[in-house]
């Protein structure tokens, strides 16, 4: 079970990077500015709310790798914060739950 636990995350968290590169990379690489980039999240009503969920998730990652690193000792989760902002918070997070679940074997 834990096999298919760890394969899901791996292959949830490579389908949206690869998903977020072929998506946003071309027109980021013709125009790359990171302000409108960000800007471009908040057109309108329904793509703000998507934005600001994905940011509010990346800090509640940010209290859960703190969080764990004080208590329970887990590793590099500095690395699903970087992943959290490219590609994107569910690459960040698929890959925290496999550091930690490999971390946090015993």
């Amino acid at each position: 079970m834990k096999a298919i636990y760890r394969i899901s995350l791996a292959l949830i968290g490579i389908g949206f990077a690869i998903f977020f590169f072929v998506t946003i990379g071309p027109p980021f690489f013709a125009q790359p500015d990171l302000i409108e980039a960000f800007k471009a999240g908040y057109v309108n009503p329904f793509s703000a709310g998507f934005a600001t969920d994905a940011i509010a998730c990346w800090f509640i990652l940010f209290c859960w790798v703190v969080y764990e690193k004080l208590q329970k000792g887990v590793k590099h989760g500095w690395v699903a914060l970087v992943l959290g902002f490219v590609p994107g918070v569910a690459t960040g997070l698929a890959f925290y739950l496999l550091l930690r679940s490999y971390q946090t074997q015993a």
